[in-house]
């Protein structure tokens, strides 16, 4: 089988995660988790065998004290069966094979487990992508990637019925900061452990007409009149369930005991061929 495109350079990611944890700014992992939390607490069921995948354990060791932490390695060091929740926590966007690591966490999850994944996705920095496009193709006559490509909804959802999951849902929470300035943001996606490291990134300095051209178009499409420029995080969910024969199954095509027409009280009305 041929292997998937690499799109992150795992060492880079590594050295970015390290760098951020000495001042982390974790606050969109404490967003990340207290919507997990909400989440689980509408499930009604008790969950006594968890595991959280991430790449930056702190703040989820600390909100799940009793789960297992493992990296978001290539391989999973997941136990088959071993659990009955599995949180994968804000790293599946930088996974090579996001298919595989789903399909390794539902392997990982004991009959009727929950799989719950948390991801960048969507628009999720789309200003800072269009800034720095139209900065570098005036400055160098040019494009390189600098932010990593973010999946579709629709996309991401589909994963979770290739991965064999049953009952997927998948849905997004929008969340937006603002800053003073351009510098103020890549300050935290350092201090996130969210800069570049894709495998096909440039590997100079990004050269400061490039970044003053992009403050300037950055200020004129998205600032506001108070002088400062939003960013956009999309915070993907997508939720699954390990298969169990005690699952709610779908009724077979034809076996409906009513009319449609009749439960809604109106008239059917027949469709030209």
């Amino acid at each position: 089988m041929a292997q998937p495109p690499t799109l992150t350079d795992r060492s880079a990611l590594r050295r970015n995660r390290a760098r951020a944890a000495r001042a982390p700014a974790d606050f969109l992992h404490m967003a990340a988790v207290d919507e997990i939390k909400d989440r689980l607490s509408l499930v009604n069921k008790s969950f006594t065998a968890p595991a959280i995948v991430s790449g930056q354990a702190a703040c989820w060791q600390a909100a799940f004290p009793d789960a297992i932490i493992v990296p978001d390695d290539e391989t999973l060091d997941l136990n088959p069966g071993a659990h009955d929740l599995v949180i994968h926590a804000l790293a599946l966007h930088w996974a090579n094979d996001p298919v595989g690591q789903i399909i390794q966490c539902r392997r990982a999850l004991r009959p009727d487990g929950l799989l719950l994944a948390v991801l960048f996705g969507g628009e999720t920095l789309h200003q800072l992508r269009a800034a720095l496009a139209q900065a570098e193709s005036e400055v160098t006559g040019g494009l390189s990637p600098r932010v990593a490509p973010m999946g579709e909804i629709r996309d991401l959802g589909a994963l979770l019925q290739r991965a064999g999951l049953a009952l997927p849902v998948a849905d997004t929470v929008a969340l937006t900061a603002s800053y003073t300035g351009l510098h103020a943001l890549i300050h935290d996606l350092r201090a996130m452990g969210e800069t570049s490291a894709l495998a096909a990134r440039p590997r100079h300095f990004t050269r400061r007409a490039v970044l003053e051209r992009a403050e300037h178009h950055y200020r004129q499409a998205f600032g506001d009149a108070d002088g400062r420029i939003p960013a956009t995080f999309d915070l993907v969910f997508l939720t699954g369930w390990a298969p169990d024969a005690s699952q709610p199954k779908p009724l077979r095509p034809g076996s409906a005991a009513a009319r449609l027409a009749d439960v809604l009280g109106t008239d059917e009305t027949r469709l030209d061929d």
